[in-house]
Formats: structure tokens, C-alpha cells, sequence
């Protein structure tokens, strides 16, 4: 199992952060953009220490990776301050800014072979992938798709994605049936993206491989995130469930490769017409946007 995380979290690390980065809607500062030019090379430590004994120089290279997800943590409450809103899609990129770090933190906590907060290593091991992709990928995707075709289902993705993202790392702390409680959540948001993304977004796609994309990853997330409920509810009530191995091997790399990879390349190929299509986007339609007080 090591060996197949370590491989989705590269993939997380060196593609889906900073492809995600560049789909990221306005405001974007010049440091965030110098950050996301940048980022292979920050990253790349942290995906050498995924293969190397737990050791000080282990710890060391996750440290750059930790410090690099901190940095695009940091830029969600600037984010914020430009916008001064938190309509539901910006509610998700401001999750997509802050998850990573969660990520981070863990990656360096577990090559350290220190059990943070009394987590197994082997959590902590996953916890790095789940945040790349349950946390970044998915909320970026949720608000990307808010923004695109905003009506009552996808502001609900956008708002229960974050929130069941929230839930679950919640129910690390509290007992396994808040966890079972954020997956519900984190579920219903993810259906709600794959449904609307099946319905709206593919079928307005401009061409035969994006449209191929988004049908892929809207129909691998009914199929992963059923996995996931059946962890969690296992877990929670003590019914037969996949192990962490079948786990990773199934919800793992179907989120990474059918839904979080997918995703992005379909939008990659859909930003020029978002671009020459500004009057589309629905957060700049004031009935939608709710402004923080001046």
C-alpha cells in the first residue's frame, strides 16, 4: 500500500496543486502567482521524502513541501480581504487554498514517525492524500462547477464540500461517527458536482475528449464516494467493510486518476471559453454574493 499512495500523492503534489492553482478564478496576488510558477520545485522535496527512510533528512524535505502548503494557506484570508465575499464558490476556493497544508503537516509528522495528535502513522500516511484530493481537488472542482452553471445544486456543492471536508478531519478527533457524518456530507457534495457535471457540463462540452473527461470523472465519483460510505459506516458500526489496502487501491486512485486528474484537464481545456465568456459566470451576479460587512 505505501508504494501506491506514495505514487497518488506525487500525483498530487507535482500535477493536480499546481494545474488546480492555475483554474483558480481572480484574485489571484503576484505572490500567489510566483507561488504557483514555483511549486514543482518546492514540492519536489516533499515527494522525495514520500521514498526515503523515516529519518531527519525525510523530515527535512517534507518541512519545504509543509512550508510551501503554509505559504498558499496564508493566501486565503488575503484572498478574502480582495473579495470580501463568501458566496459558495468562493466559501470552496478558499478550502481548495487552505487543505494542503493539512496535507503538510501530516507529511511531516509521519516521516518523522511522530504519531501527531495520536494518529497512527498509517492515518497520517493517508491523511496526505485524502487533503490533495477530498480537500484541494474536490473543492476547487465544486467551486469551478458553482461558477460555471450556479444554481441551487451547485451552491450546495460548493458549501458541503468544504463543510463535510471540515466534518471529516472533525471526526478524526471526536469518534468514527462524525467521521460517518462528514462523509455523508462530503458525499452529497460530491454527487451533487458529478451530477451536475454529467447533466450541464458535459453535455455543453466543445468537443468529444472533454466531454469524455467530464462523463469519466462524474461517473468514477458515484462509484468512489460509495466506497467511502461504506468505510465509514463500517467503521462506525462495526459492519464488514474494505480494508485500508482496498481502500487505497479502489476510492484512492479512482479519486486521483477518474475524478481529481480528469477533472482538471477537462477544465484546463474549458478555460479559454470561460475566459472570452466572463458575463457566464454566475458569483458576478449580485443575488448570489454575500458581502462581508465594510
Amino acid at each position: 500500500m505505501s508504494v501506491l499512495v506514495g505514487l497518488i500523492v506525487m500525483l498530487g503534489m507535482l500535477v493536480v496543486v499546481p494545474v488546480g492553482l492555475r483554474l483558480l478564478d481572480e484574485p489571484q496576488p503576484a505572490t500567489l502567482r510566483l507561488l504557483r510558477r514555483v511549486w514543482p520545485l518546492l514540492a519536489l522535496p516533499g515527494a522525495v521524502a514520500l521514498w526515503l527512510p523515516r529519518s531527519p533528512l525525510a523530515v527535512a524535505l517534507a518541512s519545504v513541501y509543509a512550508l510551501a502548503t503554509l505559504a498558499l494557506a496564508l493566501h486565503a484570508p488575503v484572498r478574502l480581504a480582495l473579495t470580501r465575499s463568501l458566496a459558495p464558490a468562493e466559501i470552496a476556493a478558499l478550502t481548495a487554498l487552505v487543505t494542503p497544508a493539512v496535507a503538510g503537516l501530516a507529511l511531516v509528522a509521519e516521516r518523522g514517525g511522530y504519531e501527531l495528535f495520536g494518529f497512527e502513522l498509517g492515518i497520517l500516511a493517508l491523511t496526505v492524500p485524502h487533503f490533495h484530493f477530498a480537500g484541494f481537488a474536490a473543492a476547487l472542482v465544486a467551486g469551478l462547477v458553482c461558477r460555471t452553471a450556479e444554481r441551487r445544486g451547485t451552491r450546495f456543492a460548493a458549501l458541503s464540500v468544504p463543510l463535510g471536508t471540515l466534518l471529516v478531519l472533525l471526526g478524526y478527533f471526536v469518534d468514527d461517527w462524525a467521521e460517518l457524518a462528514g462523509a455523508l456530507v462530503l458525499t452529497a457534495g460530491m454527487w451533487a458536482v458529478a451530477l451536475a457535471t454529467w447533466r450541464e457540463l458535459r453535455a455543453g462540452a466543445p468537443d468529444p475528449v472533454t466531454r469524455s473527461l467530464l462523463a469519466t470523472s462524474a461517473a468514477v465519483l458515484v462509484a468512489t464516494m460509495l466506497l467511502a460510505l461504506s468505510w465509514a459506516l463500517g467503521e462506525a458500526t462495526g459492519l464488514p467493510h474494505p480494508s485500508l489496502t482496498w481502500m487505497a487501491a479502489t476510492h484512492g486512485l479512482g479519486n486521483a486518476l477518474g475524478f481529481a486528474l480528469c477533472s482538471l484537464l477537462a477544465w484546463r481545456r474549458l478555460a479559454p471559453a470561460r475566459t472570452a465568456a466572463p458575463a457566464r459566470t454566475p458569483v458576478a451576479v449580485p443575488a448570489h454574493r454575500t458581502e462581508l460587512p465594510a
